[in-house]
């Protein structure tokens, strides 16, 4: 089936805030997007309002279209939330999936696998909500469903920094979220809610200490020379 215009750029805008080519925060230029996507401005503010009723942009009147913020209130949520609606989204999907929804998984599984191998940054994040994205299908619960796809795009934005490695201990944490990723399939196949509830559990705490960072960097390293004069050296 053919996508038409406005399609295209609710696909398309989805994919830039999740790949953070649109930061958090931002608002958007009706007029460059609506040139950008030859769409006129009604068609373009629809797109708008079906994708912040997914939570990827919030809605201001006289002030337009913001991609949803990731302030400290928003992460503090999003750290409290993610380990329960996952595991609760687990334990549904191992009760409920389809033979077609595993075989869904599994090929969202072998591209998120291949470009962990290509270390290809975006694709690893992009492949890794289409694979959370996919169990939650599998849940198939009204209530759930809403708050997990939320939970996914902060998630995949703050994880393009769980997928840049800057060495062997950290490249090795990508292959341990694949294996992962492998016996979440294999308990999900087997229909084990326990197993799947215990591997989500694990597979949260993999990536948390490594996300967290999108909020609290690296300290500057001691020796930095502040330059400040010396009364004021320990005012700090």
């Amino acid at each position: 089936m053919k996508i038409n215009k406005k399609q295209a750029c609710q696909a398309d805008l989805r994919q830039r805030i999740l790949t953070l080519n649109i930061e958090p925060g931002t608002v958007l230029d009706e007029t460059m997007l609506s040139q950008q996507y030859e769409l006129s401005r009604t068609p373009l503010r629809e797109v708008f309002q079906r994708l912040a009723g997914e939570g990827y942009l919030t809605l201001e009147e006289n002030r337009g279209a913001k991609v949803s913020s990731m302030d400290i209130a928003s992460m503090r949520n999003f750290f409290l939330s993610a380990p329960l609606i996952y595991a609760a989204v687990g334990r549904l999907a191992a009760e409920n999936a389809s033979p077609r929804q595993i075989a869904a998984l599994k090929s969202a599984q072998h591209l998120f696998c291949k470009a962990g191998e290509d270390s290809d940054v975006f694709g690893m994040a992009m492949y890794n909500h289409s694979f959370h994205h996919t169990v939650g299908e599998m849940a198939g619960n009204a209530y759930l469903t809403p708050s997990l796809n939320r939970l996914l795009i902060d998630h995949t934005r703050m994880s393009q920094l769980f997928y840049n490695p800057k060495n062997e201990e950290e490249q090795q944490l990508i292959l341990t979220a694949c294996e992962q990723h492998d016996r979440m399939i294999e308990a999900i196949e087997k229909g084990e809610p326990a197993a799947v509830v215990e591997l989500t559990l694990e597979h949260w705490d993999l990536s948390r200490d490594r996300m967290e960072k999108y909020v609290r960097p690296d300290p500057l390293p001691m020796d930095v020379d502040m330059d400040l004069p010396e009364d004021k050296k320990h005012a700090l």
